[in-house]
């Protein structure tokens, strides 16, 4: 059984106007079909796939259920994150319950939990991609109140990913996926950062950075290395991790 990466895949079966992605870029062209074709060509029913946020351009739950039909009719075990663009995500439970009553199967979601996955523990969360001098004047944000809570989430996911070591005997570190990067260029969340380093995470993996395919796929910050995991930045071909 093998641990695979991919996020960000956008998808927009379930709107009723469609989100045709390649404004963004020529890549993006037909991508659904890329990822279906790509995805299905490595990974296998036995493997898990984590997808780290905007999965889906959808408004509600209801109108998510075709994105996360297609996604489920993919190989393999799939564990979603929330990004920024997920507005139909909802409470955990009642995600599990609607994916239930639908007979949809094969997805889980990772957020304030974790799960063991090939001898490793896996911790997530949305994660935060603003500094406070980057917010623009025309909307309020409070930058410290989004950021804690953010860290609160991450702290009660890599807890549970540390209960899970022990309860496994798992030694390894656990591994981090979030939506947002927590460092990126010069811009460093270092309270998230913090939560991590308490943890003694030494792998993350995000997405959410689009456009960017000239850059190297990891980078060490602080002793933690980091990888872009967008599904454009990987030509939408899931990354093996384990």
């Amino acid at each position: 059984m093998s641990l695979y990466v991919m996020g960000d895949t956008h998808l927009s079966f379930g709107t009723g106007v469609g989100k045709p992605m390649d404004r963004f870029g020529s890549r993006w062209t037909d991508h659904a079909h890329k990822i279906a074709v790509r995805w299905s060509a490595v990974v296998t029913p036995e493997d898990t796939v984590v997808v780290p946020g905007d999965i889906s351009w959808a408004d509600t739950l209801e109108e998510a259920e075709a994105d996360l039909r297609f996604l489920a009719s993919l190989p393999g075990k799939k564990l979603l994150g929330k990004g920024n663009h997920d507005y139909w995500w909802t409470g955990i439970s009642r995600m599990r319950r609607f994916l239930a009553e639908e007979g949809i199967e094969g997805i889980d979601f990772l957020y304030n939990n974790a799960f063991a996955v090939s001898g490793r523990a896996l911790a997530g969360t949305r994660g935060w991609f603003l500094e406070e001098k980057q917010q623009a004047a025309a909307f309020s944000t409070d930058y410290a109140k989004l950021v804690n809570r953010e860290c609160e989430r991450l702290e009660l996911s890599l807890r549970a990913a540390d209960a899970l070591r022990e309860e496994e005997g798992i030694a390894e570190p656990p591994l981090v996926f979030l939506h947002f990067p927590p460092v990126w260029g010069d811009f460093r969340v270092n309270e998230l950062v913090g939560v991590m380093e308490r943890h003694g995470v030494k792998e993350c993996w995000f997405g959410h950075i689009h456009g960017r395919y000239d850059l190297p796929r990891f980078f060490v910050d602080h002793g933690i290395r980091y990888a872009n995991a967008a599904a454009d930045f990987l030509d939408f071909l899931p990354l093996k991790i384990l």
